[in-house]
């Protein structure tokens, strides 16, 4: 960490990878949100399966675990990370879809860039899915909503 307590930054101000390698293995966790609104009848279309496109939720949920593993090649400072476990879902709630993607490592560092890229990833392939019906459809609040593991532990959206 440089004077002004900027991890990814060395002393000279250029931008830098963090140094995990004397921190301890640990089980870590992290899960992650994204919202996609859009209207009731595309809502029905994408969970009673009648998209011209196809299976929307199928093809979310993919592209969100493809994303979790190639995370640190899209981030450019993440670390890659051996993922034992990334789970995608994605429910009908409200005037939307809820994305939500949990990541899982036994590792140096956390996976919480992982579980918002595979929420991310999630949310722009259900928009492309849908935007044939519905282009006006916006993604919305992609956010951290948990993480644990490592030396901070635990935290959660609902405790700041």
């Amino acid at each position: 960490m440089d004077e002004g307590g900027l991890t990814h930054v060395d002393g000279r101000g250029r931008v830098r990878m963090v140094d995990v390698g004397d921190k301890p293995v640990s089980n870590r966790r992290a899960t992650a949100e994204a919202a996609v609104v859009m209207s009731e009848g595309t809502l029905d279309l994408i969970f009673e399966g009648g998209l011209p496109k196809g299976d929307a939720v199928g093809a979310a949920r993919l592209a969100g675990i493809m994303a979790a593993k190639k995370t640190s090649e899209l981030i450019p400072l993440c670390h890659p990370l051996s993922i034992s476990d990334v789970d995608v879902e994605v429910a009908r709630s409200g005037s939307g879809a809820r994305i939500t993607a949990s990541v899982r490592t036994t590792d140096r560092t956390g996976v919480e860039m992982e579980a918002m890229t595979a929420a991310s990833i999630a949310a722009l392939t259900l928009y492309d899915m849908i935007k044939g019906v519905e282009r006006g459809a916006r993604i919305e609040q992609v956010r951290l909503l948990t993480k644990s593991g490592g030396r901070s532990g635990g935290w959660s959206a609902g405790s700041g």
